[in-house]
């Protein structure tokens, strides 16, 4: 697929999409989405690419939803808010946190809506000293999709994930660093070298054993205590065997730097 709303590249393991729709604040409409998508399943398919670098072009991450899509508009015999959000929104944000890559998300500049969402949804979130996340539905009447009603409770707690939720009021990425929100908030100068450097050090890392951190952090709310330890021995058992942690006591004895194939 050739690629007009989104650019992709790869380069030391780790492929970098960036959200190209600058003029509209990369707002999405259906064919970033479709794009976003297909990007998405070359990644999955790849045995070379070890992490994802999500990021936006210009002066903003996200914008959300392009309002002006004649798909979403008020008024439009077609309009189904549900069918965009179960066809293109709730995919990404199930793709995000289930991919079997370490996914990090550059937040550049403002982050509306499902924008601020699809950046929680990804594993580890850098933001720009300048960035601002804005929960923007109350602004419209709606409610946040793209995994808003879950993630903001979790990350902020229930009186904060309310408080953003119905003022619409825009988070610095200062305070959401402050509230444990996102990772870390960097000077918007050093943003791209920053990001890109911690996608590239995870690409080297064991991204099998990383994966694995992944799938157990992410479903920890649905587990008891007991269901956890025995997660942890099921997966220490699988990784206890694999060729990462071979190379990685190895390299620790022979006082050397490893080197992970992700196997």
């Amino acid at each position: 697929m050739r690629y007009e709303t989104i650019a992709v590249d790869f380069d030391e393991g780790v492929t970098r999409v960036m959200l190209n729709r600058p003029e509209r604040l990369n707002s999405f409409t259906v064919q970033m989405h479709e794009e976003l998508a297909d990007a998405l399943t070359n990644i999955e398919r790849s045995d070379e690419v070890r992490a994802v670098l999500l990021t936006g072009a210009g002066r903003g991450f996200c914008a959300g939803q392009d309002l002006s899509d004649s798909s979403v508009a008020p008024g439009s015999d077609r309009i189904d808010l549900g069918h965009a959000v179960e066809t293109y929104y709730s995919p990404l944000v199930r793709r995000l946190a289930a991919m079997a890559r370490p996914v990090v998300c550059a937040v550049n500049g403002v982050a509306a809506g499902a924008g601020a969402n699809i950046a929680f949804a990804c594993d580890i979130v850098m933001a720009a000293r300048s960035a601002k996340f804005i929960q923007s539905f109350a602004h419209i009447g709606l409610i946040p999709d793209s995994g808003g009603t879950w993630v903001l409770p979790r990350l902020a707690g229930q009186a904060r994930a309310l408080g953003l939720a119905l003022t619409g009021e825009p988070l610095s990425a200062e305070q959401a660093e402050a509230w444990g929100m996102i990772w870390k908030c960097v000077d918007d100068d050093v943003l791209e070298s920053e990001a890109t450097k911690l996608a590239k050090r995870l690409a080297a890392g064991p991204t099998r054993g990383l994966v694995a951190t992944k799938r157990a952090l992410r479903s920890t709310f649905e587990r008891t205590l007991d269901d956890a330890l025995s997660m942890e021995r099921d997966l220490m058992r699988e990784l206890g065997c694999s060729s990462d942690y071979q190379e990685g006591v190895t390299a620790f004895m022979e006082k050397r730097a490893p080197h992970f194939t992700g196997q």
